[in-house]
């Protein structure tokens, strides 16, 4: 992992930031996820962005692009919230994606998303149980982990609250619709 540092004691720097921020610190908290139900084949963790920041995986013969699945994940996600939020009906809590061989999983954790991709047959009551406990301890290593970076909100999104609010005024939505119209 690169560390960049403005400072004229780049080590120093770089060595209290590796300390804060130990990627093992969420392998450990997935690896005991992906462990707890036999269902489970990844868990994805990206930030709202979609950059991937971790993930595990039990093996598995296929190979799978896991940045794009966490960066589809992430866009699903953010997309449900804001459509939830233009509706009215409040924040968003899980994503859930049935296929016919497995599921989907995203939920809001901190500044991030979980992925969770599953067999069909698996226990989804399980599932949301380990997203809502696997979010109280993730936030806290996320929010420090993204601490260093810029922020990156969208439609004013909250870190702590998963509900979308839009960040644009009416005039500024219906300017930017009468535009689109010209196309």
């Amino acid at each position: 992992m690169k560390f960049i540092c403005f400072s004229l004691n780049l080590e120093k720097d770089n060595q209290e930031i590796a300390s804060l921020i130990d990627p093992r610190r969420f392998d450990s908290v997935l690896s005991k996820i992906i462990k707890s139900e036999p269902g489970i084949r990844k868990i994805i963790l990206v930030d709202r962005t979609g950059l991937t920041i971790a993930h595990v995986s039990k093996f598995s013969y296929v190979s799978v692009d896991v940045d794009g699945i966490g960066a589809i994940a992430s866009a699903v996600f953010m997309a449900s919230a804001e459509q939830g939020s233009n509706l009215t009906i409040g924040g968003l809590d899980i994503v859930t994606s049935e296929f016919d061989t497995g599921k989907i999983f995203a939920s809001a954790c901190g500044r991030g998303i979980l992925t969770i991709i599953s067999d069909a047959e698996v226990n989804i009551g399980m599932i949301r149980l380990l997203m809502r406990k696997a979010n109280e301890e993730l936030s806290s290593i996320l929010d420090e982990f993204l601490a260093g970076q810029p922020s990156r909100t969208f439609s004013g999104i909250d870190s702590k609250a998963p509900e979308v609010r839009t960040g644009l005024e009416k005039d500024e939505l219906e300017a930017a619709l009468r535009e689109l119209e010209k196309f």
